[in-house]
């Protein structure tokens, strides 16, 4: 028998409570619930009028409607409000009534011009969450993996143009050349003078994203800048992949807990990002951290283990040329400061250069005679040199950590730990690429999506193990 009653029950009138509509196990109930939401208040409390203009849209249901879209990977404000609008649960979660107008997919974008840009009120957001499961102990900061991922700008590649690049200071350089100058002056060399260039730290806004000229000399260094969103970075990785993007650089524990992020231009490498990212991190108690090859450098390093911290960097094969010997097959004699070349012959230190790197250097006379010339260099004089690091034995005590029992398992950890989370914010929170112009809010979206990682993680695990603040 059919049944046939479809307009029947579209024209009925029923009484009912919103409140019954969103089933139990709701994924957006058990979020409201995880927290108490009232702390946004507290945060924004001096953004607002306190008895001038008419009534505002209420705050956490302000920060409730981005945190809806990062939650859900929904591609833009303007689709998070169509869905809203038909959405029952979205509409019980922001305190909307059936019938009530949803507002308007600019007000957030006013908003946050108006009130929030130029603060850290989403980074206080990430903040709060992130310390409502330290309050429930489920964070565990003694090991951090470390690691960078990059969005993509929204910016078209075609709209470029290249601008002088200005080499910027590196967080160690002036550490680095004292101690340049203190090895040569035990060499008995003269110090280095330094570059008086004018440049700015890394990481200052200053004027670097204003020279577009197109009276660039000859022998200058360029770099391709959009001019859509000035303050991307032009990335490459791989031959296809070459876009502008932003590098999120990120760091969680060994149980997936998303600890904290800073945002870079995209081509900007991951080695001197780091102490950005580190700052943020050096008083949560860390004892041990996990980071990729891009990491490895002699300053990373020093910087960790002066901080009484284990760098576990994993292995990277020597990059040598094919048939010659390997750098590791030239021993270094600490005693006598010298290296000892394959076949048995000195190598003496000749001087360090700008960089922070001593130079061996072999006889050319004596080279030229042996057997194992074709293999040790190609250089037309027959000298071969060698370089050290005034920091290298910081590199060796990173492989005698790397050689110790438990670290290559700890190390293959990230592929559980921050490797997932890049793949999960991708695939499902819409981190692929941004929506957003500028550094600034590329900062708001990334706090609001971690967020609202760590707020969902954080509310299944309250929600099935009724756990109770510790």
């Amino acid at each position: 028998m059919i049944t046939e009653h479809t307009e029947q029950v579209r024209n009925q009138i029923q009484f009912f409570s919103i409140d019954d509509l969103v089933p139990q196990d709701h994924l957006l109930r058990i979020i409201d619930k995880a927290i108490d939401w009232s702390f946004i208040y507290d945060l924004v409390r001096d953004k607002y009028s306190p008895d001038n203009g008419r009534p505002s849209i209420d705050p956490v249901t302000l920060i409730k409607i981005p945190l809806i879209q990062y939650l859900y990977g929904i591609k833009s404000m303007r689709q998070t409000i169509k869905d809203i609008e038909v959405n029952v649960a979205y509409r019980w979660f922001l305190g909307l009534e059936l019938g009530e107008k949803v507002p308007h997919f600019t007000t957030f974008g006013k908003n946050y011009t108006r009130r929030f840009q130029g603060t850290d009120l989403f980074e206080q957001i990430f903040q709060h969450i992130l310390e409502e499961c330290y309050r429930f102990k489920l964070v565990d900061s003694t090991e951090v993996f470390v690691d960078a991922t990059h969005v993509k700008a929204r910016a078209n590649n075609k709209k470029m143009r290249r601008r002088i690049a200005k080499e910027e200071a590196l967080f160690y350089a002036e550490m680095l050349r004292k101690d340049i100058n203190a090895d040569r002056e035990t060499h008995g060399k003269k110090p280095i003078k330094g570059k008086d260039d004018g440049n700015k730290p890394s990481g200052g806004s200053g004027d670097k994203f204003k020279d577009y000229t197109d009276d660039i000399p000859m022998d200058s260094k360029t770099i391709k800048c959009s001019t859509t969103d000035p303050e991307s970075g032009w990335f490459r990785k791989g031959e296809h992949k070459h876009v502008f993007a932003y590098g999120i650089e990120t760091a969680c524990d060994k149980n997936g807990w998303i600890l904290d992020f800073t945002v870079n231009p995209g081509n900007e490498h991951d080695s001197r990002t780091f102490k950005g990212l580190y700052d943020k991190l050096e008083n949560i108690g860390m004892d041990k951290c996990v980071v990729d090859a891009g990491y490895k450098t002699p300053a990373i390093a020093k910087l960790l283990l002066d901080d009484g911290v284990k760098p576990v960097f994993p292995y990277k094969r020597p990059m040598s040329k094919a048939g010659f010997f390997k750098k590791y097959e030239y021993v270094y004699d600490e005693y006598n400061d010298c290296y000892i070349c394959p076949n048995d012959q000195i190598l003496k230190y000749s001087t360090t250069n700008r960089d922070g790197y001593k130079e061996y250097k072999s006889c050319g006379h004596i080279c030229e005679k042996c057997d194992f010339l074709s293999q040790c260099t190609a250089s037309k004089n027959h000298v071969k040199v060698v370089t050290r690091h005034v920091w290298e034995e910081y590199m060796e005590a990173c492989e005698d950590i790397r050689h110790t029992r438990g670290m290559k398992d700890l190390y293959s950890h990230r592929k559980e730990t921050i490797e997932r989370i890049f793949g999960t914010a991708k695939e499902n929170h819409g981190f692929r690429y941004t929506q957003m112009y500028g550094k600034a809010r590329m900062k708001m979206k990334v706090a609001l999506t971690y967020s609202a990682m760590n707020l969902k993680k954080l509310a299944k695990i309250k929600n099935e193990w009724g756990l109770q603040p510790a």
